[in-house]
């Protein structure tokens, strides 16, 4: 009888970080048939494609199964390492603005297995409530994604590609930016994205963002800020397209992005992340926003180790 080969040390791997394995390796680490490596990619496990071929990294194998805690050697690393949730520790919440795609997302999770609860809360605060270990995710978007809090790894799963701008009123007409001194502004907290890219764009027209938010309406989400020029107390609103478009709004695009879940690499092997991942990636997501205003889901699932690029600006008429 042929005898199983021997698993690989996760301890001495991490001496060579930095090499690539073979899906027979990482078969041999995670302790799997050959064939399970293939579902695992499915699941989440970050993997590249190198001519027809999977190779993965050292780091970001151990990182997603939970096993590079094992390769620290050390007293005095064990000491100094970051705690970081641990599966069955993890929060089941996700905080986010409520994006229409956060909020598909969840009702395909809640059909098919275990779900996260929804906390709404816009980037800064979502990724405060990730860095004190009170959600499993946070919604993020914008010219700046961090790779990392607090010295620990963040790993981004890509939702949608999207456009962000300015929702406006029913016989409103989009003549530039100066006309925005004469409209009342629906706006949103300096910590939301689109609050970011609107002040950069306030900034480039030579517009003062403070002084133009002197007594304008702060709301604290998507959902409000349209609804507010819908009903017509406000002319204008900060906004995705898809939120506008679903109210009927006109729209005005500032900027096309990446728009995602910001997630602790240590808490990839959780079995409610492993389902996230599964569902963001799955053909009945995509189905469900690519019809979506606003949205292109072509990459959605895809796990990026790096933070993504911002994409150029797409500048509404000056």
């Amino acid at each position: 009888m042929k005898r199983a080969r021997p698993p690989l040390d996760p301890e001495r791997l991490h001496a060579g970080a930095g090499s690539l394995l073979t899906t027979s390796d990482v078969a041999r680490v995670l302790r799997v048939h050959p064939k399970h490596v293939y579902r695992l990619l499915r699941r989440g496990l970050p993997g590249h494609r190198v001519g027809g071929e999977w190779r993965f990294n050292v780091d970001e194998v151990l990182s997603w199964s939970g096993m590079a805690s094992r390769a620290v050697t050390t007293k005095d690393e064990r000491e100094m390492k970051a705690p970081s949730p641990r599966a069955g520790e993890l929060p089941p919440l996700l905080a986010a603005n409520g994006d229409i795609a956060v909020e598909r997302l969840l009702r395909r999770m809640v059909e098919t297995g275990p779900s996260l609860g929804l906390l709404v809360a816009d980037r800064g605060g979502a990724l405060e409530l990730l860095r004190r270990g009170e959600v499993a995710a946070a919604g993020c978007h914008g010219p700046d994604i961090p790779g990392a809090l607090d010295d620990e790894r963040l790993v981004f799963v890509h939702l949608v590609e999207r456009s962000i701008g300015l929702g406006l009123r029913a016989g409103a007409k989009w003549r530039g930016f100066r006309q925005l001194r004469r409209f009342r502004i629906a706006s949103r907290p300096e910590t939301a994205g689109v609050r970011i890219r609107f002040d950069d764009e306030l900034r480039g027209h030579g517009i003062d963002p403070r002084a133009l938010h002197s007594g304008v309406a702060v709301l604290p989400s998507h959902c409000e800020v349209v609804c507010a020029v819908a009903r017509g107390d406000a002319d204008v609103g900060l906004t995705s397209e898809a939120w506008a478009r679903r109210v009927g709004l006109s729209f005005v695009p500032l900027a096309h992005e990446s728009y995602g879940l910001l997630i602790r690499a240590s808490a990839l092997g959780d079995p409610r992340v492993v389902h996230l991942c599964g569902v963001a990636q799955s053909a009945g997501f995509r189905r469900d926003v690519a019809g979506v205003a606003g949205y292109e889901a072509r990459h959605a699932g895809t796990i990026r180790y790096e933070p993504p690029k911002s994409h150029h600006r797409t500048t509404a008429a000056s």
